[in-house]
């Protein structure tokens, strides 16, 4: 796995590679006009410019009238009924608990069941009084204990001191070799790490040891697939529990708990019925949208667009999956179909002087100027504009302030972006990995996906949140340039097959002169750089916490949709059963 093949790198030889990505990810403002740095003659004949492979996608796997027809069992009243006294059983387990790491392991367990909000007063006042008497003796020398401790205290928003894990350190500053038999330990000494700010060393290298030791061990019980910790070591080679989309997570652990020999009946009836009745008011989000998009008609004009309903509603659930959400959910994705379908403009059919047109009435914002556009930009520009006002008049009823300046400076931002990136494409110009990653990080959607996230999360917004967010705060870059890197690793291949602009791999690779292997693993170490930077900003950020894990999410949903491939666009078996898993089945 290239996570694996990364933890595995000596941090000494990242300083050099560091050093280009600090320009990247700490500049906070966007110029109000992306400029091209490609050459001012793009082509010798813009009117021959041909469109690419319009015939690369297949149809979805889950066609609309399919969707209508899905039904759960799980909307009885009784249900819910008996998931209130399951939940108070649960209430009374946590209030009879005493030992702080009990507390901390059973917090633990709440949150990977995915019920852990049902408990959120009770988990913040336990939180409070471990954090302040977080100095006992019984977990003094007790790895696992205080990684434990550290992590969860971090998740939610306490300030810790990483130096905590000096105690572990031998004279040469350097883990303990003796650890490496705590296999406990070390797994939750390796989550933990993942939690790491900038400037954090130690935290660095506790990542370094802890994956070594983990992979030695996870070799040499290969054929234990049935132990528990080595089902957990793997698990955490494979993607750590901070960078995982929690309701998928939710969906794995139920099954992987429920073959524990101290498995607690309660707990685990609690969790498949919560998962089964949250997943009755996903169907329904996603029902809506289906017809929502059935309605408005995109794919009778623009056959060429990738038709991912489904997968852009699964984004959304990893967004924000509570079920009082729904109208969130249903409201991005739109927007993520919307991007889906522009994207396509713009990277598969569009011929140069038809996108430039099409920037150019994104940006100007008006209806009266769309007669200049081919049949199939006329109908993506009126779906865009009619679902912005639709929106915004929405949110002036409920907050009383107008969004369309903000929404349509967003939307105009992410088509010159891509704009940029065509250029690039038809030109044969090749950017560096820097001027390449300061367009792309629009591109990636992720300001467009934030924006509107804000404005659906918050109960009252004011003018200065408006004019507050007329510039991409650190939160939206961090995430974007996740989304962008783990997109890139993700899609490489594809692309390269449909034709598309030089992504992050290839930048680093005619750049450098790096084989392709090396360059994926210089954006592995990219991502991990950025993670640790918006780790910081999140314990820092002034914008609201329900936001700021929005914003953590839209990271943690990019690696679950390109971890083996174009998740997104190719329907391939992994992506799909997870969808399956998480909207379409029920917990047994």
């Amino acid at each position: 796995m290239a996570l694996y093949q990364f933890a595995l790198l000596p941090y000494a030889t990242l300083s050099f590679r560091n050093k280009m990505l600090q320009s990247i990810i700490t500049s906070r403002s966007v110029p109000p006009t992306i400029q091209c740095t490609a050459p001012t003659t793009i082509v010798s004949d813009q009117t021959n410019t041909s469109r690419r492979n319009v015939n690369f996608f297949q149809p979805s796997i889950w066609p609309h009238d399919y969707i209508q027809s899905l039904r759960s069992d799980f909307v009885e009243e009784s249900y819910a009924v008996e998931s209130d006294g399951l939940q108070e059983q649960v209430r009374v387990m946590l209030s009879k608990l005493e030992n702080p790491v009990d507390q901390l392991e059973f917090i633990d367990l709440l949150q990977r069941l995915g019920i852990g909000a049902h408990f959120r007063h009770e988990i913040r006042n336990l939180m409070e009084n471990i954090y302040n008497n977080k100095d006992t003796s019984k977990k003094k020398s007790n790895l696992h204990a205080t990684a434990l401790e550290f992590r969860i205290l971090r998740q939610h928003g306490y300030d810790v001191s990483s130096e905590i894990f000096k105690k572990f350190l031998d004279h040469e500053d350097h883990f303990d070799a003796r650890l490496c038999v705590d296999i406990k330990g070390l797994l939750s000494l390796y989550e933990a790490s993942f939690l790491s700010m900038e400037c954090e060393t130690i935290l660095d290298e506790a990542r370094d040891f802890s994956s070594i030791r983990l992979r030695e061990f996870g070799d040499k019980n290969i054929n234990n697939e049935d132990d528990e910790t080595c089902l957990l070591v793997k698990h955490a080679l494979e993607l750590p529990l901070h960078w995982r989309v929690s309701r998928l997570e939710a969906r794995w652990f139920i099954d992987f708990y429920e073959k524990r020999e101290n498995m607690n009946p309660t707990l685990l009836k609690l969790a498949k019925l919560d998962f089964n009745m949250v997943q009755v008011s996903h169907l329904e989000d996603l029902k809506y949208t289906s017809r929502w998009w059935e309605r408005i008609g995109l794919l009778k004009k623009m056959s060429f667009t990738r038709d991912r309903l489904v997968e852009n509603f699964f984004w959304t659930v990893g967004y924000n999956y509570e079920p009082q959400l729904g109208h969130y959910r249903r409201v991005l994705t739109k927007v993520n179909a919307l991007i889906t379908a522009i994207d396509d403009v713009y990277d598969v059919y569009g011929k140069l002087e038809e996108l430039e047109l099409f920037t150019d009435v994104v940006d100007r914002w008006d209806v009266n100027a769309m007669d200049i556009l081919p049949d199939y930009m006329k109908i993506c520009f009126l779906a865009l504009f009619n679902f912005v006002h639709e929106e915004a008049f929405e949110f002036l009823k409920e907050n009383g302030h107008d969004v369309i300046p903000l929404l349509k400076k967003m939307w105009a931002d992410l088509c010159k972006a891509y704009m940029v990136e065509a250029k690039w494409f038809y030109s044969n110009y090749k950017p560096s990995l820097h001027d390449y990653l300061e367009n792309a990080w629009i591109s990636s959607s992720g300001p467009v996906i934030l924006v509107h996230s804000y404005l659906l999360l918050q109960n009252s917004t004011t003018k200065e949140d408006l004019f507050y967010f007329q510039e991409y705060s650190d939160i939206i870059r961090f995430s974007s340039i996740i989304l962008r890197l783990t997109d890139d690793l993700g899609s490489s291949q594809r692309e390269k097959e449909t034709g598309d602009v030089a992504k992050a791999i290839e930048c680093y690779m005619n750049e450098t002169g790096a084989s392709e292997a090396v360059a994926r693993r210089h954006i592995d170490c990219l991502i991990w750089e950025t993670w640790k930077k918006m780790n910081k900003e999140a314990s820092n950020c002034p914008d609201p916490k329900s936001f700021i894990e929005v914003a953590r999410n839209l990271a943690r949903v990019s690696h679950c949709m390109y971890e083996h491939g174009d998740g997104h666009s190719i329907q391939a078996p992994q992506i799909k059963n997870r969808i399956m898993s998480l909207l379409f089945h029920p917990v047994v």
